[in-house]
């Protein structure tokens, strides 16, 4: 499994560098000015058809740049072409109206999940660029799309930042994407996509902030990003199809939920993930959650050379029975989660930081002064949960090198708890409750092996250090 992983990196680097040198020996790409079109950088213009007729003149020339120069553009929707580079200079940015009318829903597919409204949207495209120095910022903050507005029924419309549905050769580099209103990157059933030294700034903005959100997508490569969202940072989906052959390295994640996800769409499963040499900070909810709720596969995931800092919950793999088919009809059968490795890893888990948490505004949240360590902020703090079902078995996990510093705080109380199976539910560690272990909670799982594993308290606790249910062989200290 490792040896194919690595191969996996290797072809995409090949991939990017022999298209780096394709493109240095060619005849450089045609300008297309948004001001040449009527652009009007004063952050008060409305600028998008000026800047769609610049993706269209570029698109029929047969493709180059839509430059975008210094300057505060506004804009609503705008549709990318095959063959279109959006290249956005230093002190330049994209403006997302704060008027939803300019957000039309005209010729976009409908998203398997969530609403069809987007700042920036591509359908069937390829060789499709967003680069630069400048900045996209979707303006979604609470008070401009409030996910209940006043006299409203339930959640209303707030835009993603970006959408792409079945495209193919996408890069995306150097440029900082910030404040939507809803999820961020969301990329439906793409392939080979790399994502270059990108920077998210999602953190305290609005509900539902997620960063990479690839559903179903395949030969992904993210690279050296800097990412700090308000829901899951790195979010693999599987919706319909699988997500295969992924690559994450370099990066450093931030957020309030995790830094890495697998799901909650699950139907088409992961297959061949590769996440290495990463840090994942501020993470309060957890760092890394690997969870196969609605069937599919799961399986040859390979993580490696991580550092996390302050975080919850630092590892958590769910087998789950929620059996969503995303509009196929039916409920799915329970999926396979094999074949995962995780090395070298340190971690810090520490236990939510009451006035940091208060930084999401758009909670209203006041300091919590309940005293000392409450049920929940314990188990957002809590162990390594691998869990799967009656029947059917987590398998083949290994965790090796890896060493873990938790907090403490567990009672006798805690240490007696009975863990509900929970096997329908949303996929988050944290609502099982307190956990009868501090450092690792092993349930439904066939041939789970610990090597040099060094799990440590800084305070008193009185559950176990491992606890094991049903499990299949297991290899380590307990």
């Amino acid at each position: 499994m490792k040896r194919k992983i690595t191969s996996i990196a290797l072809l995409l680097s090949t991939i990017i560098s022999a298209g780096s040198l394709a493109q240095a020996e060619i005849a450089k790409p045609k300008l297309f000015n948004i001001k040449t079109y009527g652009a009007i950088g004063d952050g008060v213009a409305m600028n998008t058809e000026a800047v769609q007729k610049t993706i269209e003149a570029c698109h029929a020339a047969g493709g180059g740049v839509v430059w975008v120069p210094a300057g505060d553009f506004q804009i609503g929707t705008i549709h990318l072409r095959s063959n279109v580079t959006l290249s956005l200079d230093y002190g330049a940015s994209l403006l997302g109206s704060t008027n939803l009318a300019d957000y039309p829903t005209e010729g976009l597919d409908s998203p398997r999940e969530g609403g069809p409204h987007c700042l920036i949207y591509a359908k069937d495209a390829t060789h499709i660029t967003i680069e630069g120095l400048g900045v996209i910022d979707g303006r979604g903050t609470h008070v401009n799309f409030p996910r209940n507005r006043p006299g409203g029924r339930g959640r209303t419309i707030r835009p993603r930042l970006l959408r792409m549905d079945h495209c193919d050769q996408l890069t995306f580099s150097g440029v900082t994407f910030k404040r939507p209103a809803f999820w961020g990157l969301h990329l439906i059933d793409c392939r080979t996509i790399h994502f270059n030294a990108i920077t998210l700034r999602f953190r305290n903005n609005n509900y539902n902030n997620d960063g990479l959100d690839l559903d179903g997508c395949e030969n992904v490569l993210i690279e050296n990003c800097d990412l700090e969202t308000g829901d899951d940072a790195i979010c693999l989906k599987s919706s319909r199809n699988p997500c295969r052959n992924i690559v994450v390295r370099g990066c450093r994640v931030a957020s309030n939920t995790a830094a890495l996800k697998f799901g909650s769409s699950s139907h088409g499963g992961f297959i061949d993930v590769s996440v290495t040499n990463c840090y994942f900070h501020d993470c309060p909810m957890g760092a890394m959650k690997l969870a196969l709720v609605d069937g599919g596969r799961l399986e040859n995931i390979e993580i490696s050379r991580i550092a996390m800092e302050n975080v919850g919950c630092p590892i958590f793999i769910r087998l789950g029975n929620r059996g969503s088919t995303f509009g196929k009809g039916g409920k799915a059968p329970v999926g396979i989660s094999k074949n995962i490795r995780i090395s070298d890893v340190v971690a810090e888990v520490t236990v939510e930081d009451r006035v940091k948490t208060t930084e999401a505004i758009y909670k209203g949240l006041k300091v919590d002064t309940t005293p000392g360590v409450t049920d929940i902020e314990k188990s957002k703090a809590g162990p390594i949960m691998i869990a799967g079902l009656p029947g059917h078995y987590i398998e083949n996990v290994v965790l090796e090198n890896v060493k873990i510093s938790y907090p403490g705080h567990g009672t006798e109380k805690d240490a007696k708890r009975v863990v509900p199976e929970d096997e329908n539910r949303y996929p988050e560690q944290y609502f099982f409750g307190v956990l009868p272990a501090w450092g690792a909670y092993v349930r439904h799982a066939k041939n789970v092996e610990f090597k040099n594993v060094e799990l440590t308290l800084r305070g008193a606790d009185a559950r176990q250090k491992i606890v094991l249910d049903d499990v299949i062989s297991f290899k380590g200290e307990n």
